[in-house]
């Protein structure tokens, strides 16, 4: 190849890069529009600058992988401000387990195969639950191995939970209407009024992946998009027998 072609082949690569990140291309990217919105990315894709963890966590193909016990993975380069919208993608083996953990003691947005794990049968602990507390309104997962987008936005007493474009989880625990679900997160070890947290990925011993980890904060002003979304009746009966059989273990605890 002459350097003439040379040089027109090296001019394209550059143009081409300079596109796809001005379009926002690639998971780890942030797009214009979140540029604008405040947001700021947690994981760059290449290396773990920024994470704590006991090198049981590695990058491959653009993505935190979970590739050996040792803990969770720490974000700590920041602690998670009290009102903010977290976007990330994620994915699992079959029967895999893990959670984002972005409060305070057990207050986990669930990551997991339903199909497969046992956790799957309560809804209040599937995937995008908040674990043991709230179930979401549906089962909105994409097959194994195939990524999913989440998305939890907190403000004031307000929670929600996004799986895959679709809000499935939305309550304000101040709300009498849910204080059983606000005490099951308690008996859990959770506290809804706790803040200043660092964000935790679990590692509970299943293979996992996560990406396109954003974070922004939500200013006094903004008013985020509330809508109150209620446990289905058939949930509700389904997870009787879990909550019983948990409440049972703990009392023998003591």
């Amino acid at each position: 190849m002459t350097h003439h072609r040379w040089l027109a082949v090296l001019v394209m690569v550059m143009f081409s890069c300079t596109v796809a990140e001005l379009a926002g291309d690639g998971p780890n990217i942030l797009t214009v529009k979140e540029k604008t919105a405040g947001f700021e990315l947690l994981f760059n894709g290449t290396d773990l600058k920024g994470w704590e963890h006991k090198d049981n966590w590695v990058v491959e193909d653009g993505a935190i992988a979970r590739k050996r016990g040792g803990g969770d993975l720490t974000y700590k380069a920041k602690k998670i401000p009290d009102d903010f919208e977290l976007r990330f993608e994620w994915k699992v083996a079959k029967g895999s387990n893990s959670g984002i953990y972005y409060r305070p003691g057990q207050y986990e947005y669930q990551i997991l195969d339903n199909k497969v794990h046992g956790d799957g049968k309560n809804p209040r602990t599937s995937a995008a639950s908040l674990y043991f507390c709230m179930a979401p309104s549906k089962d909105a997962t994409k097959p194994v191995g195939e990524w999913n987008t989440g998305k939890i936005v907190c403000q004031g007493s307000i929670i929600q939970h996004w799986l895959n474009g679709e809000r499935v989880l939305d309550f304000d625990y101040n709300s009498s209407k849910w204080a059983k679900e606000v005490e099951l997160l308690k008996i859990r070890g959770g506290d809804v009024k706790a803040r200043g947290d660092y964000l935790h990925l679990q590692d509970h011993g299943d293979p996992v992946w996560y990406r396109a980890i954003k974070l922004r904060t939500i200013p006094k002003d903004e008013q985020i998009d509330h809508k109150a979304m209620p446990i289905p009746e058939d949930y509700l009966k389904r997870e009787k027998a879990f909550v019983d059989a948990h409440l049972k273990r703990q009392k023998e605890k003591k």
